[in-house]
């Protein structure tokens, strides 16, 4: 949870909460006078989706195997749809 602090005090020490921030991961909410107005917190981390194709071209591929069992699933609701459903409530 982000802690509340106001505008003047993040002014007069801003150099400790940015390194808050960026070493210890907190976050921020400034307030000036009751309303907040800004927040400071860690930059989030992780990957842009612009770098998406370039990691599902680097995950390794399924062998042969994968492709006898999606064949097999085939063949299971091929044969399901051959079949007759009978209906419990029928008399």
């Amino acid at each position: 949870m982000a802690e509340n602090l106001t505008v003047t005090e993040v002014v007069r020490n801003f150099a400790d909460y940015v390194n808050r921030v960026a070493y210890r991961r907190e976050s921020f909410v400034l307030v000036r006078g009751s309303r907040p107005v800004a927040e400071l917190r860690p930059v989030p981390t992780g990957k842009r989706l612009g770098e998406l194709p370039g990691l599902l071209a680097s995950v390794p591929r399924l062998g042969a195997e994968a492709d006898d069992f999606a064949a097999d699933l085939n063949a299971a609701r091929e044969e399901l749809e051959r079949e007759e459903v009978a209906d419990p409530w029928r008399s």
